[in-house]
């Protein structure tokens, strides 16, 4: 049987390994298509699964279809000792947005159990400037709260922000942008892998960060769940 290739459209990335879990390897690939050929900008990124056992073919359309370097990587993230099939796209902009996703073959059949725009908007957070030079971060899920220490950036961006008695000039509300970083991590080094997932915490604009939220999820058996939540902060520079 040859292999399955929508009209017009190119071969971007693909691997080989078994993802059903009958031993036999498959081939899954990303197929897309260029509006300006000149461009490294994809659309149409689509997911295809042929089964090495039977030579059928599975087509998985993706949530958000368009963006970036569209990679494949295959590991276990649920435990099963089966490859899991992981596809990340890069949105590009300022933004730097990931679209991530992960399929598993459950009960025979290749689902999606994870999508980051999903995930992005199951797990809010909200950033406020406060008093004496403080930066609240929340946390809805899980229920987090972290303080960020603004004095390393220096006193004139303080003096932009605070009064000379460290009080807010005005009310100041920053965000936390969707994942900008999804990595497979293998914590044990025994196959079984998490998800790292990073995301941005800005202040009053994108380009001021104030540092990351590093969220580490695993799969527990029927989804992704949060077991390490932290957050990192840029240093200052020592003189």
């Amino acid at each position: 049987m040859n292999n399955y290739i929508p009209y017009m459209q190119f071969i971007v990335a693909s691997k080989v390994g078994d993802v059903t879990g009958d031993g036999i390897p498959d081939w899954i690939y990303l197929t897309a298509l260029k509006q300006d050929p000149n461009s490294p900008y994809w659309i149409n990124i689509t997911l295809h699964i042929k089964n090495g056992r039977t030579n059928q073919t599975t087509t998985l359309p993706l949530t958000e279809n368009q963006g970036y370097n569209p990679t494949i990587w295959l590991g276990d993230f649920t435990g099963n000792d089966v490859n899991d099939i992981f596809v990340a796209i890069d949105s590009g902009g300022s933004g730097g947005i990931v679209f991530g996703y992960v399929y598993s073959s459950i009960q025979g059949r290749i689902t999606n159990i994870f999508d980051s725009i999903r995930f992005n908007e199951q797990h809010p957070y909200t950033v406020n400037y406060a008093n004496n030079y403080k930066v609240n971060v929340k946390s809805e899920k899980p229920p987090k709260k972290y303080i960020l220490d603004l004095q390393y950036k220096g006193q004139e961006y303080l003096n932009e922000i605070y009064h000379a008695d460290g009080t807010l000039i005005q009310p100041i509300e920053g965000w936390v942008d969707p994942a900008s970083g999804l990595y497979p991590i293998d914590i044990a080094r025994k196959g079984k892998y998490y998800l790292q997932a990073l995301q941005q915490i800005a202040g009053r604009f994108h380009a001021d960060g104030l540092g990351y939220v590093e969220n580490l999820l695993n799969w527990d058996g029927s989804q992704f769940v949060i077991v390490r939540q932290s957050v990192a902060i840029y240093g200052e520079d020592l003189k």
